[in-house]
């Protein structure tokens, strides 16, 4: 059994704290690869700010080029939607058996993750790999000392997203939060300016 970390997010871009992140429970947890699964509708976001799938995947694609063992994914593109993280991980499971997949998410997700649907089911059939967040309210005593709840002591990173959008739109120069690669395309693609 392969073990299959899977870091689900719009990527709306994907940053260097998401490549932070992943690299360090591939050097760090019990990991054999992440594969960063692009998520087309997250149900709690609202979907006008999101650059079209394929764009998204191209980033995460080039932002994951130089490292072997982190992969990007668009398994969700073909599942209907809103994307529910239940359904994809029965789906996926069936396509590849012979891998064990465990969940990726920050703190401040964990402290919400008792709203997802059927995340008593998710709870007992995958390990969740938590990463601190400096936003993160306390976590719940529910989920602390969870026997399938690892916590990891990553390197906290709070570079966001929507700080980045925000950036390219107000003209500042962001450079140092993309990868290279990423950088590149979203220049010249014009994206995020308006």
């Amino acid at each position: 059994m392969s073990k299959i970390g899977l870091y689900f997010g719009t990527f709306n871009p994907i940053h260097v704290g998401h490549l932070i992140i992943a690299n360090h429970l591939i050097e760090y947890a019990d990991l054999e690869e992440i594969w960063m699964v692009v998520t087309p509708h997250n149900p709690f976001k609202k979907k006008r700010s999101l650059l079209e799938n394929y764009h998204r995947f191209e980033l995460v694609y080039r932002a994951t080029e130089n490292y072997p063992r982190i992969k990007p994914s668009n398994i969700e593109f073909k599942l209907p939607q809103p994307n529910y993280t239940v359904f994809t991980l029965a789906h996926i499971s069936e396509i590849y058996p012979n891998h064990e997949f465990s969940l990726i998410m920050g703190e401040d997700n964990l402290n919400s993750f008792h709203k997802w649907k059927n995340y008593e089911t998710i709870l007992e059939n995958h390990f969740i790999y938590v990463y601190p967040r400096v936003s993160a309210e306390k976590t719940s005593e529910k989920f602390k000392n969870h026997p399938k709840i690892k916590f990891v002591d990553a390197p906290i990173t709070e570079i966001s997203s929507t700080m980045i959008r925000n950036g390219i739109k107000n003209k500042k120069n962001v450079k140092p939060l993309l990868p290279k690669e990423v950088w590149e395309y979203i220049d010249d693609m014009n994206f995020y300016k308006k």
